[in-house]
């Protein structure tokens, strides 16, 4: 073989990974980026631990975007790795979420705390890894409900908007 190609090697914490030197090493990175992010400090006298990600998240308004540019490498490597597009749909909606809960004040440090998306993100990435094609259809089947679910909140909203505008031009007509 030639100077860094090498044939794919078995390494791996729970199920071996079928993964090319380079590819494990790319792997580890965004291991230990996820640790780093969600769960690099343990806290004293409990079995939670965080990351840089809510600590970051105290910083108003840059916090949350700089952990959010540190979230994108996973999915940039998760690209590189091959990873459906429904998958990846479903690791952005991790981020996303992350960001714009993580956004608001007071409550989404705590929900930064809680959220973990790099950790979830580097799980869905093991399972592509691991299994292609069940990862796809679970995320597949999970943006359909996703979508479904948002239709129906825009549904709810539209009618709600429609019966405020109802009831607020009843009440014209007693002034």
């Amino acid at each position: 073989m030639s100077a860094g190609l090498s044939a794919p090697t078995r390494r791996g914490g729970r199920a071996d990974l079928l993964l090319t030197d380079e590819e494990h090493r790319r792997y580890h990175r965004l291991e230990q980026l996820a640790d780093l992010l969600d769960n690099a400090i343990r806290i004293p006298g409990t079995p939670w631990r965080i990351g840089l990600d809510p600590i970051l998240g105290l910083v108003p308004g840059l916090g949350d975007a700089l952990g959010a540019a540190a979230s994108s490498w996973i999915l940039i490597e998760a690209t590189r790795f091959g990873v459906s597009p429904a998958v990846l749909l479903r690791m952005l909606y991790n981020v996303g979420i992350d960001t714009a809960l993580g956004a608001v004040p007071g409550i989404g440090d705590l929900f930064d705390f809680a959220w973990k998306s790099d950790s979830k993100n580097l799980a869905l990435l093991r399972r592509h890894l691991e299994q292609p094609g069940e990862t796809r259809r679970a995320s597949r089947r999970l943006l359909a409900a996703v979508i479904a679910a948002l239709f129906a909140l825009s549904a709810g909203a539209v009618a709600a908007a429609a019966l405020l505008i109802k009831y607020l031009l009843t009440l014209t007509s007693l002034f």
